[in-house]
């Protein structure tokens, strides 16, 4: 994943990076359905039925949003972490998608 050519917030970007850099570049994708610049749906490649949708609109300079799909909607964590840190967000994530 090149990073730095993804049309997305550089939060975003400074996110991705960092993701890269503790799991590998293989082991993250992104959904190309999500068009929105401050906006990525994250999940791993071996299970897309779990993801992240992290934002930054709507957000303090610098802060993240985090929702948390499930493969059971139902189940599914909207609009409950908000104004996150980086490292906030990345934990998130750690537990999320690779627990």
């Amino acid at each position: 994943m090149n990073v730095w050519a993804i049309d997305k917030d550089i939060p975003l970007k400074l996110l991705l990076l960092e993701l890269v850099h503790r799991y590998g570049e293989n082991t993250l994708a992104l959904n190309n359905k999500e068009l929105h610049f401050q906006a990525i749906d994250l999940c791993t490649v071996n299970d897309p039925s779990l993801s992240a949708y992290i934002y930054t609109f709507g957000q303090n300079a610098g802060r993240y949003g985090i929702d948390l799909r499930y493969p059971i909607s139902t189940h599914n964590i909207v609009g409950e972490n908000e104004n996150l840190t980086l490292d906030q967000i990345i934990e998130i994530i750690s537990i999320h998608l690779f627990s």
